[in-house]
């Protein structure tokens, strides 16, 4: 076996993933820590950023512990991080106040007066909405509504951008994040200077790391004092990372235009290479040399999948715990074995899967989820079955949104817990008519991570090499063409209840808001 080892570091929504890789992607070990997720208010989400590195410690000295390899063995570190999380911090590198994580929804007028600028840096948006998880909204909600702590923070940056810090003392962005969420553009100069002036926001980027780097590039040595805290050496070089999904499609190896990466987890998160800039309302980017220098990233999304799935298993499930425990089955387990035997539609319960709002094709932040077509037929399996059609109607509707700007999806390469279960899988393949792919390593994000950190140790030239080497197939499922024909029905009405409930959505989030604030 190969005496280099990489560790990737993935920095979740609820919890913090490293993995140890040989140099030909061949997992040695895994280990995890949770944190807490904390909603103060509706639609808000925060976390405690001294509780990421906590946990990752915690996480590192397990893996280590269980891998059985020596500390000196670890040739490269890089690490992947949820986006659009607000961190800000003092001259002393104090945090200030909670993390605003990327799920929190609170800068939505913020965002609509991003959006009125019409500056030619919304193309990213399709010169349509602006998301309101996107960092110049919150900063800027933060500079209206918390702003002395504004004044005070020096750093404003990324998780990713945080915990890069800590473990080598430099300041640096990835151009990952930076072209995802801030919308930098080496094409024109980096920064949209125009955009940030005409929000009142110029003295932001100031606050920012003012050092861009490629993923895969060298950020610095592991430093003394991080390297004592996770028990490995100093000096490891550590690869600069980027936003958590688009590591992952590095770790599922979807580098070319052509195939389509599915992520799945708390949200799902859709991303393909594209070789040409090519803009429009619906979907995000083309972002520039996003993940491969001189391609463009074209990317969609939907706010709440897995957190949905997970509402309803922890709130609505409790009378078949019994059951499960009974047959030796989870939860999951359960409803998916029970789902399996309801048709296409669920006969004819639609779910709306708009818990945190919509971030494609309408990016609403007041958009709401939804349930319909209730009977005293249907009983929980139903519902549970369902939500998970209601998050593959809302895959489909990006699908189809980005059909209509010519990305025809040919195959989808997926990853995430969502994976474990078959059923909602082949619902994937059977709404969309489009075959899945499954890779060896399905914790995509940390092997994307790990992969970054081979290229930053000199092991491959660039991200492409490297991930021909280290990611492999492991099997395909392909869609049932009569079950497609019997979803469209579905996909058509769930596509017609938005518009129908839009003004009612806004209504009642709005007042509750009022009433909140």
């Amino acid at each position: 076996m190969s005496s280099l080892y990489f560790m990737g570091i993935d920095g979740g929504t609820e919890s913090v993933r490293v993995g140890v890789f040989d140099q030909e992607g061949t997992p040695v070990g895994f280990a995890s820590r949770t944190y807490s997720l904390k909603h103060p208010r509706p639609g808000w989400a925060e976390q405690d950023p001294n509780e990421w590195w906590a946990s990752l410690v915690a996480a590192v000295r397990d893996v280590m512990s269980k891998s059985g390899i020596m500390p000196n063995e670890i040739a490269g570190i890089s690490l992947d991080c949820t986006t659009c999380t607000v961190v800000a911090l003092d001259k002393y590198d104090r945090v200030l106040r909670p993390a605003i994580i990327w799920m929190d929804i609170r800068a939505a007028d913020q965002a609509r007066r991003v959006a009125e600028t019409g500056d030619a840096a919304l193309k990213y948006n399709g010169f349509a909405k602006v998301s309101a998880e996107w960092m110049p909204c919150k900063a800027l909600w933060l500079k209206e509504n918390e702003p002395d702590i504004y004044s005070a923070a020096t750093h404003i940056c990324e998780y990713t951008d945080w915990m890069t810090h800590r473990l080598t003392g430099e300041w640096t962005a990835s151009i990952n994040t930076a072209s995802l969420r801030w919308y930098y553009d080496r094409n024109n100069d980096g920064f949209p200077a125009s955009l940030y002036q005409a929000v009142g926001l110029d003295d932001l980027l100031e606050k920012f790391p003012q050092k861009v780097l490629d993923m895969g590039a060298v950020v610095g040595g592991l430093s003394k004092k991080a390297a004592e805290e996770l028990g490995l050496p100093p000096g490891i070089p550590v690869a600069e990372g980027g936003a958590d999904s688009m590591v992952g499609t590095v770790g599922m190896d979807v580098l070319a235009p052509g195939k389509i990466a599915l992520i799945t987890g708390s949200s799902h998160a859709i991303f393909c290479e594209s070789a040409e800039a090519i803009y429009g309302p619906g979907f995000f980017g083309a972002f520039t040399d996003a993940v491969i220098p001189g391609q463009y990233v074209v990317e969609g999304g939907q706010v709440s999948t897995g957190s949905i799935v997970k509402w309803f298993r922890d709130n609505f499930c409790g009378g078949l715990i019994e059951e499960a425990s009974t047959h030796g089955l989870s939860l999951y387990d359960l409803l998916n074995k029970r789902a399996e035997n309801l048709p296409a539609g669920s006969d004819g319960l639609m779910v709306v899967d708009y818990w945190q709002g919509n971030r494609t094709p309408y990016t609403d932040p007041e958009a709401r989820g939804m349930i319909w077509g209730l009977t005293l037929k249907h009983d929980t399996t139903h519902i549970y079955r369902a939500i998970v059609e209601g998050i593959c109607y809302g895959t489909e509707l990006i699908f189809r949104t980005l059909r209509n700007y010519g990305f025809q999806p040919q195959e989808i390469v997926a990853c995430g817990g969502p994976l474990k279960s078959q059923m909602w899988m082949q619902i994937h393949a059977d709404v969309s008519n489009l075959p899945i792919t499954f890779t060896k390593v399905d914790e995509a994000a940390v092997l994307g991570s790990a992969i970054l950190a081979a290229v930053g140790a000199g092991i491959y030239p660039d991200l492409q090499e490297a991930a021909r080497h280290m990611v492999h197939t492991s099997h395909r499922i392909e869609p049932d063409q009569q079950r497609h024909e019997e979803y469209q029905f579905y996909v058509d009405k769930y596509i017609a209840t938005y518009p129908q409930m839009r003004d009612l959505m806004h209504d009642v989030a709005q007042h509750v808001a009022r009433r909140k604030g």
